[in-house]
């Protein structure tokens, strides 16, 4: 996606492959690397285990809506915008999923 927008006041957690990416206005969280030769504090630590409860909930989504193979395969359609309108329509499905689950 090129130049994506956020809403504000939004946070946004990251995995290390992303280092140097903080775009305007948004609040970052990424786990901290091991310094070569030494080992994370505790509180590195915990600061570490606390990112990755959450990204693995958002792991976990990714992999619902990743179920309509639309979404994961290679997206051959050249309109303007059903990229965007496939990946709602999956979102929209996956959302839906969860809600009856919970019922």
């Amino acid at each position: 996606m090129e130049n994506p927008t956020y809403p504000e006041d939004i946070d946004v957690y990251q995995d290390t492959g992303f280092q140097g990416y903080a775009p305007d206005g948004v609040k970052t969280f990424q786990p901290q690397k091991k310094p070569k030769g030494k080992e994370l504090t505790p509180d590195q630590k915990e600061h570490n285990r606390l990112i990755s409860r959450i990204r693995i909930v958002i792991e976990h989504i990714i992999a619902g809506i990743k179920r309509c193979r639309i979404v994961k395969d290679i997206f051959r359609n050249t309109k303007e915008k059903y990229d965007d309108l496939v990946m709602e329509i999956a979102c929209g499905l996956h959302n839906f999923r969860v809600h009856c689950r919970g019922a």
